[in-house]
């Protein structure tokens, strides 16, 4: 896989196609919503689905661990999709989990839908995380700089000859990266909701998430009027080559 290098407050940072930032300075990856043991938590609700989406989310993760060989791992919220996700995480998926943690730093950033830190996992559990310029935090803040945030699950729409691709994306200014969900059985927000939009008022760019590579594309300013080679979907965005368009497809 092909990482995008990309520069928040001084500091270079590559997101990965698998859905995950890395900071090779301080050797830091991070990974956003990955809601594990959600399948349970519906089970519980009486919407049943094949309860596979830890063990799964679990095994996109093991081989970034393997790649990167990060001295600390940054959860950055909503690591499990309820308070009492990680007691009901099977023993063999915790296992897996803390033979993975041996030896890293282990940190959880509080989400909205785990605001307690996972029984039975090794780590720090704080609100936020600050090191040096930058801020891990789980809900994005209005005008904060050097912020790496969550929540929103963002997701984009390239517009193509051959019809729109929509995959899960980063979002990006310059001044601050929103993450894309990394569990299985997570949804999307699209990048020209409100929601997203407003946190970047002069614009920024797409990340979106291919199999080998992201494929970026501008993201025009909330407000702004979309010149005539652009198609909105909120906000606008570049048309891509049909080479490209059949990469995203297969990938």
């Amino acid at each position: 896989m092909i990482a995008a290098p990309i520069h928040i407050a001084g500091e270079r940072l590559m997101l990965d196609p698998a859905g995950v930032l890395h900071w090779p300075a301080r050797r830091l990856l991070c990974v956003a919503d990955l809601h594990f043991e959600k399948g349970s938590a519906l089970a519980t609700r009486g919407r049943l689905l094949p309860p596979y989406d830890t063990r799964e989310t679990i095994a996109r993760l093991l081989p970034l661990l393997r790649r990167y060989g990060p001295r600390h791992i940054v959860f950055l919220g909503d690591s499990f999709h309820d308070a009492e996700g990680s007691a009901r995480m099977a023993e063999p998926d915790r296992t897996a989990l803390l033979a993975a943690f041996a030896g890293i730093e282990v940190t959880w950033v509080a989400g909205n839908h785990d605001p307690t830190p996972p029984a039975g996992l090794p780590g720090a559990a704080v609100e936020e995380l600050r090191d040096g310029p930058l801020v891990f935090r789980h809900i994005p803040q209005p005008r904060a700089t050097g912020e790496i945030a969550g929540h929103l699950h963002p997701r984009a729409t390239a517009p193509t000859r051959a019809g729109g691709v929509a995959r899960p994306c980063f979002v990006s200014d310059g001044r601050r990266v929103l993450m894309p969900a990394f569990g299985a059985y997570t949804g999307g927000l699209d990048a020209g909701d409100p929601a997203i939009a407003t946190l970047f008022p002069r614009g920024g760019r797409a990340f979106l998430i291919g199999s080998e590579r992201l494929y970026s594309f501008p993201l025009a300013p909330r407000r702004a009027s979309l010149p005539k080679d652009l198609t909105s979907f909120g906000s606008g965005q570049a048309e891509l080559p049909l080479s490209v368009t059949a990469r995203l497809r297969n990938g």
